[in-house]
């Protein structure tokens, strides 16, 4: 089991997750609490998720700065 935690504490490293998220997922493994490790990692992909979100908000507004930007230039050429 003990191997299982070090890939899920490496995955967590991968996932982009902050060293506190890490440590206590660490504090949980300890706990060898996996019920309460579960719920750690799913509070863990839903901030992944919100910052998947924002980003994605970000790429529409340039998106919609670009189509804005094109259709000027097109209104002053014609």
């Amino acid at each position: 089991m003990e191997q299982d935690y070090q890939q899920i504490l490496t995955g967590l490293e991968d996932a982009g997750c902050t060293p506190k998220e890490i440590r206590d997922a660490e504090r949980l493994c300890g706990r060898n609490d996996p019920d309460a490790l579960v719920r750690h990692l799913r509070r863990c992909r839903c901030s992944r998720m919100e910052e998947l979100h924002e980003s994605q908000r970000k790429v529409d507004c340039l998106d919609y700065l670009i189509r804005e930007t094109e259709k000027a230039k097109k209104t002053s050429i014609g």
